[in-house]
């Protein structure tokens, strides 16, 4: 049983050991699970804002989507830099960390939560007041988390992704 408190699990325990035992093995999933409900939220404020930007402005789906896409990325990394600057990290650091952090993760996330919105009939064109419009943007951000788990699970694993970031806490 691991007796330290759920986020502060120290990945490098992790790094490339095949013979590690089951609770560290949850442990790395426990971490990964809190990394990609953190990369999560700054998706799904991105996400959403673009959407509903996109969707009240009358805009195209492709214009939507590029929208939605690039102020997921923008507050994904935002979500990740701001603690690095609160601790001291200079701002082009701070960046760096965030860029190689997280940003394998979103793109699975931003592949996977558009693809979803757009294999739901009549989502993309469904009012900001439709449930449809919510469900399906609740959906989808759903399978992007589900989907994204195992990915920073191996990324974590092998001292990428969020690993990164806790090296600097």
């Amino acid at each position: 049983m691991n007796p330290k408190p759920a986020g502060h699990e120290h990945v490098h325990e992790h790094h490339h050991r095949a013979d590690a035992a089951p609770s560290e093995g949850i442990s790395l999933t426990r971490m990964a699970v809190i990394a990609t409900a953190h990369c999560l939220t700054g998706c799904a404020i991105g996400e959403v804002l673009g959407l509903a930007l996109g969707t009240a402005f009358g805009w195209s789906n492709p214009r939507t989507i590029v929208l939605a896409i690039v102020l997921a990325f923008v507050f994904g990394y935002g979500m990740t830099m701001a603690p690095l600057l609160r601790s001291g990290l200079p701002a082009r650091s701070a960046l760096g960390v965030a860029l190689g952090a997280d940003t394998v993760s979103i793109v699975v996330m931003e592949v996977m939560d558009n693809a979803t919105v757009l294999l739901i009939p009549g989502a993309m064109d469904a009012g900001l007041g439709t449930a449809l419009f919510w469900a399906s943007l609740v959906v989808a951000l759903a399978v992007a988390f589900v989907m994204t788990v195992p990915v920073n699970r191996v990324l974590i694993s092998r001292g990428r992704g969020h690993a990164v970031v806790h090296q600097h806490h």
